[in-house]
């Protein structure tokens, strides 16, 4: 058998309505969990006792949802003195408009839950592979974007890559024109004084390494050379001429 419909009035037994009222507030505190759990919405209760005991729930913070409740009243004070300002019928255009903004945004919400694997209660078979084959696509398209962005990466780094070699091609022909400049320059010395070429090389490299670190061409060092040998030919010939 089943419970007897129970009479809603005042309960005039003092006991009765303590029992009543500790039961009922804990289920509705019960029911308020459960509410906001399963459909992800934000509830709060209040409760004063005949005695003035205050039990309260909320599902975030009191203090947000009744800020959040004012807001509300503010919004729809606002909208309603915007309506009243209005003829009937675009208020009637307004409120339908309005239900129908709501409930495509309940069932937005309600697919990205679904999508995030939440509230499929109540799918069938077809739905639920419906939901599957979205999935499937969803991954898909992600996978490819990733293979996309990875050759991108492969394709600049090649290119970063091809670029260094072409700078160091660039700096190997610099390095084989100065040598090329070198064996020039002692072939001429070698021409012009045999005996020269015996000191050339230890010579020649710190002339042109410091040469170098100046930024100095390398016909400056031959020159400076040049002017060491000028003193030694012009006493050689004073003593030829004596």
């Amino acid at each position: 058998m089943g419970r007897g419909k129970i009479e809603i009035k005042k309960i005039e037994n003092l006991n009765n309505r303590q029992v009543t009222f500790s039961k009922r507030r804990n289920g509705l505190i019960k029911k308020a969990k459960e509410l906001s759990v399963l459909c992800d919405a934000e509830v709060a209760v209040l409760i004063y006792s005949a005695t003035g005991k205050l039990y309260q729930f909320s599902s975030t913070s009191m203090e947000h949802t009744l800020s959040r409740y004012d807001r509300g009243l503010d919004l729809n004070k606002a909208e309603q003195q915007q309506h009243s300002d209005l003829p009937a019928t675009q208020v009637a255009e307004l409120d339908i408009t309005t239900t129908i903004l709501q409930e495509e945004v309940t069932k937005l919400r309600l697919a990205y839950l679904r999508m995030s694997g939440k509230m499929l209660d109540g799918l069938g078979f077809k739905e639920l592979q419906h939901l599957e084959n979205q999935l499937c696509q969803g991954i898909s398209a992600v996978k490819n974007k990733k293979e996309e962005v990875l050759l991108e990466q492969v394709k600049r780094s090649k290119l970063e890559e091809q670029k260094a070699m072409m700078e160091n091609e660039a700096l190997r022909k610099q390095v084989e024109e100065i040598e090329k400049k070198r064996k020039r320059e002692l072939v001429e010395y070698h021409r012009l004084d045999p005996k020269a070429v015996m000191n050339y090389g230890s010579e020649d490299e710190e002339i042109s390494d410091t040469c170098l670190q100046l930024g100095l061409s390398s016909d400056y060092g031959a020159k400076r050379k040049a002017l060491k040998r000028e003193p030694c030919n012009d006493s050689g010939s004073q003593v030829a001429s004596q």
